[in-house]
């Protein structure tokens, strides 16, 4: 055999061997999935995907496969892409039955974005899973911004956002550096906020960020004017507080502390630490010392900052303390509109304080919204209409803050029973006394309105990521928002302008399960939004 054959076939065995190893490191080595652009990672799977994937949660199939049915149903048509990105995967059958009612408020507000009038582009929307408590969001954020640069998938904004915590900072910082717009629909927290400064002009933190959720400090304002107004001035307050590091818990603390009160002095706030969201450890042991401390205190409010989970431990344990029976107010913040859930007939039974007795706590929260609010406000307005009037009052003489939000909720109803008359399957018919599918569905129409608004002035058919950024502080006034939970009227650093809070109790009545009853309305400034959501200077 020739000499050069032999040196040919040497070099083709060394390159066969060569390719082997790479095929077999390949193999070793490659990414598990566990669906087409959604990877697996440890035991969660990570991604972002819009084809009906249900992320391994049974809750959330049926209303995934219909945002996939919506996805194709515009396909061909001038559109963009919008993704929802929060944690889609938890072993709690609660938070999975929350993520359901986030993606169905998604979906909705999808559907009349894209059905409603105005031009084009169509949103596409996408559901994006960064782990839980956004451990793996950094994963998530190289994708969509892959997706911002992608002539195909024309991301234009992110939504979602549903814990106020470091890693999701971390996300919507690094989303608003690279110009992708965000819309934050449901994180109260006031580190994942631009300071709106002196009439805007301070410079932003998250460029491109928008928010149409009261901050933790704005809803305790809201809190704070709604009991003063009710001759609360003399009850005596104590803190409760997590120390856990989390910006929610943190921030609402710092707002609690800062509300100026009327009353007498009440005793020096009192820490508990938890180990998380939504594990308990020892946070009960910790609140039977804590009650022991205010049954010997004159305290009888309780400011408290913590998570949902540890509310509930909080008021059962209170209830349980006789407390020469006193009765305990508990305030708290947004994220207890999870709460109603989460109660078994056994706790509400010990809120009641037994068969036949008086509710020993009551647990009072600002949510971002309640579907009974704008009929009973209206119904009040009403009656001191009456009281002062003669007539009837004119189209221009209604407060727009109560109407136009009411015809808004009005017409979510609508699409929700349309949705079940076609048949459309979302997993269970929309629950709207938790708020969440009423939030997301308005920062969907937050997002349409904002895509249509660049389009009418002109723009191409796919507008930028600038342009849309730009258009948030133009949603005010005449381009206000008519959302479900309120007017949303954004502030030059994108902030939604005296938002009210829906004031809540959950009344336990006399037997069985309890319920949430809508209490008031509760403003950040201490008044109503203005006519027509013209936005003072001072702001």
């Amino acid at each position: 055999m020739p000499r050069w054959k032999k040196i040919l076939y040497i070099v083709l065995g060394v390159l066969g061997v060569i390719a082997l190893g790479l095929a077999i490191c390949y193999w070793l080595n490659r990414p598990d999935t566990c669906h087409q652009g959604v990877e697996r990672i440890d035991d969660e799977c990570v991604g972002v995907s819009g084809d009906g994937y249900d992320f391994d949660t049974p809750e959330i199939r049926d209303v995934a496969r219909a945002i996939a049915r919506e996805n194709k149903a515009i396909a061909g048509q001038p559109q963009v892409t919008v993704a929802m990105m929060l944690p889609l995967q938890s072993g709690s059958p609660a938070l999975r039955r929350q993520m359901r009612s986030d993606l169905q408020g998604a979906y909705l507000g999808q559907l009349e974005a894209n059905e409603g009038e105005g031009e084009p582009p169509k949103i596409r929307l996408v559901l994006a899973n960064p782990g839980r408590d956004y451990g793996h969001q950094s994963t998530v954020v190289d994708t969509l911004l892959r997706m911002a640069d992608s002539s195909e998938d024309r991301l234009r904004a992110v939504t979602g956002f549903n814990l106020s915590l470091d890693a999701t900072r971390e996300a919507v910082e690094r989303l608003t550096a690279h110009q992708v717009p965000v819309l934050a629909s449901r994180i109260t927290g006031d580190q994942i906020a631009n300071d709106d400064g002196t009439d805007g002009l301070t410079k932003l933190r998250y460029p491109g960020l928008a928010r149409i959720i009261p901050t933790n400090y704005e809803a305790a304002q809201a809190l704070a004017d709604f009991n003063g107004e009710r001759g609360r001035q003399n009850r005596r307050t104590v803190l409760v507080y997590d120390t856990r590091p989390d910006s929610y818990d943190e921030s609402l603390a710092k707002a609690f502390s800062g509300i100026k009160e009327k009353g007498p002095a009440g005793p020096a706030a009192m820490p508990f630490a938890s180990p998380g969201i939504d594990t308990a450890g020892s946070t009960g042991n910790q609140f039977t010392q804590i009650a022991n401390n205010i049954c010997d205190s004159e305290a009888d409010t309780v400011y408290f900052a913590g998570r949902t989970l540890h509310l509930r431990i909080f008021a059962l344990k209170l209830a349980e303390m006789g407390c020469e029976n006193r009765h305990y107010t508990i305030i708290s913040g947004s994220d207890a509109a999870s709460l109603l859930e989460d109660m078994s007939a056994k706790d509400w039974a010990q809120l009641r304080g037994g068969a036949g007795g008086q509710p020993k706590v009551t647990v009072q929260y600002a949510a971002p919204g309640h579907p009974a609010a704008w009929s009973t406000e209206l119904a009040t307005w009403r009656e001191k209409w009456d009281a002062t009037h003669d007539r009837a009052p004119t189209e221009a003489e209604l407060p727009q803050y109560l109407t136009e939000p009411k015809a808004a909720l009005d017409s979510l109803n609508k699409l929700i029973k349309a949705t079940h008359d076609k048949g459309i399957d979302l997993g269970s018919t929309p629950n709207l006394l938790d708020s969440r599918t009423m939030l997301v569905h308005d920062g969907l129409v937050t997002i349409g309105t904002a895509l249509h608004q660049v389009q009418s002035g002109g723009a191409e058919k796919v507008p930028s990521l600038a342009d849309v950024g730009r258009e948030w502080p133009q949603l005010q006034s005449r381009h206000r928002v008519r959302g479900t939970s309120g007017l949303i009227c954004l502030t030059s650093g994108g902030n939604p302008y005296d938002k009210p809070v829906a004031v809540v109790e959950l009344e336990p009545g006399q037997k069985g399960l309890g319920k949430l009853r809508f209490v008031g309305l509760g403003w950040p400034t201490g008044h109503e939004q203005p006519k027509n959501c013209v936005i003072p200077s001072h702001t």
